[in-house]
């Protein structure tokens, strides 16, 4: 069974256009210090760069991705993937100031 091209271009664009503009959660996590916000960043960073919200942008150390729209599903599954790591660090942060 051949598979039609207009089928599979589309996943293959999708996932080349968000492998091109970065991914949001390793930004902001790779760029994270003492009290910035952990839990979902790169959700967070996301949302806030489709928003234009510059003042929630200026929080982030991190530059948005090229294309937010795109980043934003696969940034919710690595957020996701990464929360028993995150939540730990950022509840410690706060009981141990």
């Amino acid at each position: 069974m051949k598979i039609p091209r207009s089928v599979w271009i589309v996943p293959v664009a999708v996932l080349s256009l968000s492998l091109s503009s970065g991914c949001a959660t390793y930004r902001t996590i790779s760029t994270a210090e003492q009290g910035s916000s952990k839990v979902f960043s790169g959700t967070r960073l996301d949302v806030s760069a489709i928003r234009g919200d510059e003042v929630a942008l200026r929080k982030f150390k991190a530059v948005p991705p090229r294309y937010p729209l795109v980043d934003l599903p696969l940034s919710i599954g690595f957020d996701i993937a990464i929360l028993p790591l995150t939540v730990p660090i950022a509840t410690g942060e706060l009981l141990f100031k």
